[in-house]
C-alpha cells in the first residue's frame, strides 16, 4: 500500500500513518449522513420542506418584558432604564422612509431629508429668510390673486346660480299670500295615518248625576249608558223631581261615598257669590270701583323684574354703604327706591325719613321723602325741608305742586320769593297764576329782582303799556346790553303801535350796540328771529331784520347763491314776508341779473297776488329790457286779468326794445288769434314773415290758416315754408296732416317720405307715416317703415313702443311681447318701455314686472304713473292716490298723468279733490304727453283752455289696464 507523507515531510522516526480506509471503517461509519457537521447551504431553511415554517416561539424572541421592567444593563443614564424607554428611543430613531413611493419628481422626499439632524442657529435663520420671501411673494401677487378669484366666483355664480336666486321672482310673490293660504298648505312628508292626520274633536256629552248615582250603588263598571237616559236626555231624569238623584233626601247610598248634587248646589253657590261681587243683581251694571280694582291687581303683581335673590343682595349692599357712611344721600334714595320697587312702601317711607335725619341739608332726600309720602304727610315733610333748607327753589316748587287750591299755591310761592327772591324760576310759576294786573305787578318786582332775566324783561313789556313798555325796554337793553330779543322786541312794538319808521333805526342801532359789547352777530340765528317775526305779523321788523343782516360774512361772489338758497329755506319755512325782503334786497344790489328778477317773478307769481307781480315785472323790464321771458311774463299777466289792451302796450314796448324778436312777435300773434282778432294775427304774422322770417314763424302762419279752415292758403304757405326751411321737420308733418285730412292718402303719404328724406332723424314722422299705412291696413308696410326707423334711429324707445303696439293691435301677442324682449335689452332704462311693459304681462304677474321697472327707473314719471294705474286696477285706492300724487310731483309737465289722476279722482274722488287735481293741472299747464298732445294740437280743440283739455282727455281714458 502507498503510504501518505507526515507533514512533517518526512517518515522516518515517526509512526507509521493509518491508511485512509479500511474494510472495518467502512463498516462502522455506514449510517452517518456525510452533510452532518457542515455548514448549511445559502438559503437553508429549516423545516422548509415539510411545511413547519409561519410561526415564532418564544425562544426566537427571547421572555416577555413589560414596559416598567429594567433593562438589563444595571449603569443605564435617565430616560433609558425602563423597556418602555427603550423602545420609544428605537422608534425616534428609525430612520426615515426613503421608498421611491414617498418620492415625488418635483419636491422630492415628502419629508425633511435632515429631520434626524441637529436643528442648528443657522438653520433657524435660513427658515426665517425663507419665510420672509415666502410672505413678501405672497404679497406682491396678493390683489391681482384675490381679483381673479373674486371675478371667477362671479363668473361661476352668473353659469351655475344658487337655487334661492333662482327663485327669487317666486319668492316675492310670498308677500301676496294670505296668512290664511299660508296656513291652508298642506305640510310636506307626513307619514301619519288618516285618524292621526285628522283628529277629531272629542264630543263630550253631558252625563245626568243619575248616572253617577246609579254606578256608586251598584259599584260595578259600566261601558254604556242606560237606555233611558238617552231618551230623557240631558240633566232630565226617569224620577220625579228634575235635578233629584234616585234617592230622595240628599242622602247618598253609602257612607264616604260622593253626592253629586250637594257639588253641583256648592258650584252654583260660588259662581253666584262671585257674580254679586262684580255687578248689581237689579240691573246688571258693574258696581267695582274700576280704579281701586286696577290697584288691587298691581298690588298683586310684583313690579320688580329681578330675582329674589338679587334684590337680597342689593339690600346688603346698600346696608352696607348706609352703616359705612350714613351721611351719603344717594344711598339713603336708591334704598328707599329698592323697597319702593319690591311693593314694601311702608319700609321704602320709614328708611327715607331716616335718611332726612341723616342727611337734613340733602334737598334729593328731601324731595324723594315728600314723593314717597301720602298727601298730607309729604305737606308735614316738606314744611320740615323749608325749615333746614330755606333756600332750596325746588322743596318750595315741590310744595306749591302739593297744594290743589290755587290761593294756597300762591302763598306758599309767595312765601319762597320771599326767602329766595332772585330764583327767575319761581317768578314765572308765580306769575303764571296771577291775573294779568296783579302779574304785572309782581314782574315789576320781578325785574328788579332778578335783572339779567331777558324772559321777565319781555313779559313785563308786554302787559305794559306802549309808553311804559318803551322804558321797561330801555330799562332791560341797560341791564342787558348783549341780548338780541330786547331789541327785536322794541321793534315789534314800534311797528304794533304804527311807528314803522322806527324800526328801522332800532334793528341798525342793535347791531351797532350788540357789536360794541363784543356780540358776535350770527346770521342764522336773526334769520330765524325774522322768520318767527314774520309769523307773528310783524312784517316791517322781518323786513329790517333781513336788510341788516342778509350781508354779514358773506363773499361777494357768494351773496346772489347764497342769498337764493335762503329765499328758498323762508318759503320752505312758510315765511313769504322774509323771503320776499330777501328778494327785493337781491335786486338792489344786482338790478341788472336777470336770473334774479325771475327768480323774484316766479316767487310773486306763486305766492303773492297779481299786482305784486305786475309791479315787479315794470321794474324787472326796466332793469333788464332785453329779457323776452320778462315782458312775456308782464304781458301773459295782464292778459289772463282780462286787460287785453294793456298785454298790448306791452309787447309794444318789448317790440321796441327786442326789434324782430321771434318770441314776441309769436306771444302778440297769440293774443290776437286768442281774442278772436284773427285779421290782426295774420297781419301781424305777414309782418313777421317779412321782418324777422323763422320757421316757427312760417309754421305759426300755417297752424293759422289750418285751424280757422283756410285749407287752400294753409298749403300754399306751406309749400313757400318749405321752399326756405325744408329741414324743419314740423312743416313736413303739418303737410301730411293737412292732406291726410283731405283725404289725399297718396299726398300725405308722399310728403311724409320727402320730409323722412330730409329729416331722417324726426320721429314724429316716422311715427305718422306707419300709423297712416297701419289705417289703410298696409300693416306689412307700416312694419317695414318701422324696421328702416329703428336702423336708422338705433335705440329710440318711441320707436320700439309703437312696433310693440303696432303687432298688440294686430292681435299678434306673442310677437309683441317678442319685440318688447328686445327692445328692453337695447333701451335698458327707457321708462315708456317699462311702463307699457308692464301691462303686456298677464294679471298675476304685473306686480313683479312693476318691481323690475322701478328698478331700473326710479325715477322715471312713466314707470309712476304705471305704478299708480295698477294700483288703480287692483281697487287699491289709498295707495293708487299716493303713486298719482308722486307722479305729478316728479313731472308735472306730463299730461297724461295729470288726465289719469283726473278720471281716477272722478271715479273714486270726492269733489273738492277733483277740482283740487284741475286747478293744480291748470296751474302745472303741463304741455306733453301722448294723450295729451294728440287732444291739446288737435286742431278743432285750438281755442280751448287747460282744464277744457284735462277734462277732454280723462273722457276718452278707458279703463281697460
Amino acid at each position: 500500500t502507498k503510504v501518505l507523507p507526515s507533514r512533517s515531510g518526512g517518515a522516518a522516526g515517526g509512526a507509521p500513518a493509518m491508511p485512509l480506509a479500511s474494510p472495518l471503517m467502512g463498516g462502522l461509519n455506514k449510517k452517518k449522513k456525510p452533510f452532518l457537521g457542515m455548514a448549511a447551504p445559502l438559503g437553508y431553511v429549516p423545516g422548509l420542506g415539510r411545511g413547519a415554517t409561519g410561526f415564532t416561539t418564544r425562544s426566537d424572541i427571547g421572555p416577555a418584558r413589560d414596559a416598567n421592567d429594567p433593562v438589563d444593563d444595571r449603569h443605564a443614564p435617565p430616560g433609558k432604564r425602563t423597556v418602555g424607554d427603550q423602545m420609544k428611543k428605537n422608534q425616534e430613531e428609525d430612520e426615515e422612509d426613503l421608498n421611491d413611493t414617498n418620492y415625488d419628481e418635483f419636491n422630492g422626499y415628502a419629508g425633511s431629508l435632515f429631520s434626524s439632524g441637529p436643528y442648528e442657529k443657522d438653520d433657524e435663520e435660513a427658515d426665517a429668510i425663507y419665510a420672509a420671501l415666502d410672505k413678501r411673494m405672497d404679497e406682491r401677487r396678493k390683489e391681482r390673486r384675490e381679483l381673479r378669484e373674486k371675478e371667477e366666483i362671479e363668473k361661476y355664480r352668473m353659469e351655475r346660480p344658487k337655487i334661492q336666486q333662482q327663485f327669487s321672482d317666486l319668492k316675492r310673490k310670498l308677500a301676496e299670500v294670505t296668512e290664511d293660504e299660508w296656513l291652508s298648505i298642506p305640510e310636506v312628508g307626513d307619514a301619519r295615518n288618516k285618524r292621526q292626520r285628522n283628529p277629531r274633536h272629542e264630543k263630550l256629552t253631558p252625563v245626568p248625576d243619575s248616572f253617577f248615582a246609579k254606578h256608586l250603588q251598584t259599584g260595578e263598571n259600566h261601558t254604556s249608558v242606560d237606555p233611558l237616559q238617552g231618551q230623557f236626555a240631558g240633566l232630565a231624569t226617569p224620577f220625579p223631581g228634575g235635578l233629584n238623584t234616585p234617592y230622595p233626601g240628599g242622602m247618598t247610598p253609602e257612607a264616604g261615598e260622593l253626592d253629586m248634587r250637594k257639588i253641583g248646589q256648592a258650584r252654583n253657590t260660588l259662581m253666584d257669590m262671585r257674580l254679586s261681587q262684580v255687578s248689581d243683581s237689579v240691573s246688571g251694571q258693574t258696581v267695582v270701583d274700576p280704579k281701586g280694582y286696577l290697584t288691587d291687581l298691581n298690588s298683586m303683581i310684583p313690579t320688580h323684574g329681578g330675582d329674589i335673590s338679587d334684590i337680597k343682595k342689593a339690600r346688603l349692599l346698600l346696608k352696607s354703604v348706609r352703616e359705612t357712611n350714613p351721611h351719603h344721600p344717594p344711598a339713603w334714595i336708591a334704598s328707599a327706591r329698592l323697597e319702593e320697587v319690591t311693593g314694601k312702601l311702608q319700609v321704602a317711607r320709614n328708611l327715607i325719613m331716616k335718611g332726612t335725619e341723616m342727611c337734613p341739608k340733602s334737598e334729593d332726600v328731601w324731595l324723594e321723602a315728600a314723593r314717597l309720602q301720602p298727601g298730607d304727610t309729604a305737606k308735614a315733610v316738606v314744611a320740615q325741608a323749608v325749615r333746614h333748607l330755606p333756600q332750596s327753589v325746588r322743596i318750595y316748587i315741590r310744595a306749591a305742586e302739593l297744594e290743589t287750591d290755587i290761593r294756597a299755591k300762591k302763598r306758599v310761592l309767595r312765601k319762597a320769593l320771599e326767602n329766595v327772591s332772585k330764583s327767575v324760576r319761581l317768578w314765572k310759576i308765580a306769575v303764571e297764576l296771577e291775573e294779568p294786573e296783579d302779574a304785572r305787578i309782581m314782574l315789576s318786582r320781578a325785574v328788579e329782582c332778578c335783572p339779567t332775566s331777558v324772559e321777565l324783561w319781555l313779559a313785563l313789556a308786554r302787559l305794559e303799556t306802549y309808553e311804559n313798555a318803551r322804558r321797561v325796554l330801555n330799562k332791560a337793553r341797560e341791564n342787558i346790553p348783549t341780548d338780541r330779543h330786547i331789541w327785536i322786541t322794541a321793534a315789534k312794538l314800534e311797528e304794533a303801535n304804527g311807528n314803522t319808521q322806527m324800526v328801522e333805526k332800532i334793528i341798525d342801532r342793535a347791531i351797532t350796540s350788540l357789536r360794541a359789547n363784543g356780540v358776535e352777530i350770527n346770521r342764522e340765528q336773526w334769520i330765524q328771529d325774522a322768520e318767527e317775526c314774520d309769523k307773528a305779523g310783524s312784517v316791517a321788523t322781518c323786513q329790517a331784520v333781513i336788510r341788516a343782516v342778509i350781508g354779514i360774512g358773506i363773499e361777494e361772489e357768494d351773496c346772489k347763491h347764497t342769498w337764493m338758497e335762503d329765499a328758498d329755506s323762508c318759503v320752505a319755512h312758510g315765511a313769504l314776508e322774509c323771503a320776499r325782503a330777501i328778494y327785493a334786497h337781491a335786486l338792489q344790489v344786482f338790478p341788472s341779473k336777470k336770473s334774479v328778477w325771475l327768480r323774484a317773478a316766479y316767487f310773486e307769481k306763486n305766492h303773492g297776488t297779481r299786482e305784486s307781480l305786475e309791479a315787479l315785472l315794470q321794474r324787472a323790464v326796466a332793469h333788464c329790457p332785453k329779457a323776452e321771458v320778462l315782458w312775456l311774463m308782464g304781458a301773459k299777466s295782464k292778459w289772463l286779468a282780462g286787460d287785453v289792451p294793456a298785454a298790448r302796450s306791452i309787447l309794444a314796448l318789448a317790440f321796441q326794445a327786442n326789434p324782430n324778436s321771434e318770441e314776441i312777435w309769436l306771444a302778440a300773434v297769440k293774443l290776437e288769434s286768442e281774442n278772436n282778432e284773427y285779421e290782426r294775427a295774420r297781419r301781424l304774422l305777414a309782418k313777421a314773415r317779412s321782418s324777422a322770417p323763422t320757421a316757427r314763424v312760417f309754421m305759426k302762419s300755417v297752424r293759422l290758416e289750418w285751424v280757422l279752415g283756410n285749407i287752400d292758403a294753409a298749403h300754399e304757405l306751406c309749400t313757400e315754408a318749405l321752399k326756405h326751411y325744408e329741414d324743419f321737420p314740423k312743416l313736413w308733418m303739418m303737410r301730411g296732416q293737412i292732406e291726410e285730412q283731405s283725404e289725399n292718402i297718396d299726398k300725405a303719404r308722399e310728403a311724409y317720405n320727402q320730409g323722412l328724406k330730409k329729416c331722417p332723424h324726426s320721429m314724429s314722422l316716422w311715427l305718422l307715416l306707419s300709423r297712416l299705412e297701419e289705417r289703410v291696413g298696409q300693416l306689412t308696410r307700416a312694419r317695414a317703415i318701422l324696421e328702416k326707423a329703428r336702423l336708422k334711429n338705433p335705440q329710440t324707445p318711441e320707436i320700439w313702443l309703437e312696433s310693440v303696439r303696432l303687432e298688440y293691435r294686430a292681435g299678434l301677442k306673442n310677437i309683441s311681447n317678442t319685440l318688447m324682449a328686445k327692445a328692453l335689452q337695447e333701451c335698458p332704462n327707457s321708462g315708456i318701455l317699462w311702463a307699457e311693459a308692464v301691462f303686456l304681462e298677464a294679471r298675476p304677474q304685473r306686480k313683479t314686472k312693476s318691481v323690475d321697472a322701478l328698478k331700473k327707473c326710479e325715477h322715471d314719471p312713466h314707470v309712476l304713473l304705471a305704478v299708480a294705474k295698477l294700483f288703480w286696477s287692483e281697487r287699491k285706492i289709498t295707495k293708487a292716490r299716493e303713486w298719482f300724487l308722486r307722479t305729478v310731483k316728479i313731472e308735472p309737465d306730463l299730461g297724461d298723468a295729470w288726465a289719469f289722476f283726473y278720471k281716477f279722482e272722478l271715479q273714486h274722488g270726492t269733489e273738492e279733490q277733483q277740482q283740487e287735481v284741475k286747478k293744480r293741472c291748470e296751474n302745472a299747464e303741463p304741455r306733453h304727453g301722448e294723450l295729451w298732445c294728440a287732444e291739446s294740437k288737435h286742431v278743432l280743440n285750438w281755442q280751448k283752455n287747460i282744464g277744457e283739455i284735462l277734462v277732454l282727455v280723462a273722457s276718452k281714458i278707458k279703463n281697460t289696464f
